[in-house]
C-alpha cells in the first residue's frame, strides 16, 4: 500500500535541505550526467559515450529522473524513432554550480586534479556566501538560520 499524498508531504518537510536535495539527485550518475550537459546539450549517444560506465537502461532512467524533477529538458529531434537532445534548466545550472564546488573540494583533497584557479592571477578560487541586495560576502555566523553542514 503506498503513503498518502499528506504523508509524503511530512516526510518531505521533515527532511534537511540536503536530504531534500538527495532525494532528486543524489545518485552518482545523476550527478555525473549534469556534468556532462555542462558543456551544452547533448543526445542521448553523446552522454552515454561521455559515461561509458553507464548502462543504457540507467542512463534512460535517471534522464527520466532528472526531467521530471525540472532539472533537464528534453526537445525532441526525431519522431521515428523518438529521439531527443537533452540540456539543463535553469535548476540544473543551479545545481551545476553546487557541482562545480563539490568537484573543487574533491580536487584539493585528490592530489591529482588542480583546483578551480583565478586565470588572471592563478591564485585557488573560495567558495563564500554572496547577499546579492547588500553586494556583500556573508560570513556564516552572520546567517544564523543557515543551516551548515
Amino acid at each position: 500500500m503506498s503513503a498518502s499524498p499528506n504523508a509524503e508531504a511530512t516526510t518531505m518537510s521533515a527532511m534537511t535541505p540536503l536530504e531534500a536535495a538527495l532525494e532528486r539527485v543524489g545518485d552518482r550518475w545523476s550527478l555525473l550526467l549534469v556534468e556532462s550537459l555542462l558543456e551544452g546539450p547533448r543526445r542521448f549517444g553523446e552522454l552515454r559515450d561521455a559515461l561509458p560506465a553507464i548502462a543504457p537502461n540507467i542512463l534512460t532512467d535517471r534522464l527520466r529522473r532528472l526531467e521530471r524533477e525540472g532539472i533537464v529538458i528534453a526537445r525532441p529531434y526525431q519522431e521515428r524513432p523518438p529521439r531527443a537532445e537533452y540540456s539543463l534548466t535553469a535548476d540544473g545550472r543551479d545545481l551545476a554550480s553546487a557541482l562545480r564546488l563539490l568537484a573543487d573540494w574533491g580536487a584539493r583533497r585528490g592530489g591529482d586534479h588542480e583546483p578551480l584557479r583565478h586565470q588572471l592571477c592563478g591564485t585557488p578560487l573560495e567558495a563564500h556566501w554572496y547577499c546579492p541586495t547588500c553586494s556583500i560576502a556573508v560570513d556564516e555566523r552572520e546567517a544564523p538560520g543557515m543551516q551548515v553542514v
